[in-house]
């Protein structure tokens, strides 16, 4: 007989867990890309069951936290993050953010306090932190440009209502990133640094350029996937994080 999965979880208002496991299983903790929640990481969750379980940031002005009002400043949502994330982080974690959601997990794993920061971040397909003043792009652009820019295009259903509140979501993420400044100091933790095969928003060489934000280990590699490569409806980039996983806790 098949056991049917685990109803999902919430600690807090930051904090979601698709595929809840017990037995202290090591943490991914999985920011998402603008304009995304949680349900990107539903996927990957169930993937990489039974060797780490996925605790998904709630980002305010989205899905179950739709009426709560998004932080205006990007060292705002920062600290909020951090202090919804402490009381529930055990030590050797594992970060992976996708695009918007790849510098606001390097920016948390900054903030954290020593005896919770991860043992390695993730970033993926997102220019480093040195790149991002001056780079974002106008929040009035148009919502087809937006969506294809965000890697959106073809991942929402042909809803009007869903894409506009999807545009709205995405338009809210770019202010709060606008506000972004990096640090003068680079990080000390690991960073692997990720791009998808067919990720037309990324520019060849940028991979290398994360090896700037940390004193730390550096590795980078291309991945199957687009701009975004954890989706609802795909198993993400599981065994790639199952093995940087297991090598970083070796």
């Amino acid at each position: 007989m098949t056991l049917a999965a685990p109803r999902p979880a919430l600690a807090g208002d930051w904090c979601y867990r698709p595929y809840p496991l017990t037995g202290g299983v090591p943490q991914l903790v999985c920011f998402p890309h603008a304009g995304g929640d949680v349900t990107a990481f539903s996927g990957l969750a169930a993937e990489l069951v039974p060797d780490l379980e996925v605790w998904a940031i709630r980002l305010p002005a989205r899905g179950g936290r739709f009426t709560d009002r998004m932080p205006s400043g990007f060292r705002e949502l920062v600290t909020a993050v951090v202090a919804g994330l402490v009381p529930h982080l055990r030590p050797g974690s594992v970060f992976y953010g996708q695009s918007f959601g790849a510098l606001l997990a390097y920016e948390v794993a900054r903030a954290l306090p020593a005896d919770r920061c991860p043992r390695l971040v993730v970033p993926a397909c997102a220019p480093p932190p040195s790149a991002w003043p001056g780079s974002i792009p106008p929040t009035d652009e148009g919502a087809a440009e937006l969506l294809a820019r965000c890697g959106l295009a073809g991942a929402l259903p042909d809803d009007e209502t869903i894409r506009e509140l999807a545009v709205a979501t995405i338009r809210t993420d770019l202010t709060v990133c606008r506000t972004y400044r990096p640090p003068g100091v680079p990080a000390t933790f690991a960073i692997h640094a990720v791009a998808g095969t067919e990720d037309e928003a990324l520019p060849p060489g940028t991979l290398a350029e994360w090896s700037a934000a940390t004193t730390g280990r550096f590795t980078t590699s291309v991945e199957p996937g687009g701009h975004l490569l954890a989706t609802p409806l795909t198993r993400g980039p599981a065994d790639l994080l199952r093995k940087l996983h297991a090598a970083a806790a070796a």
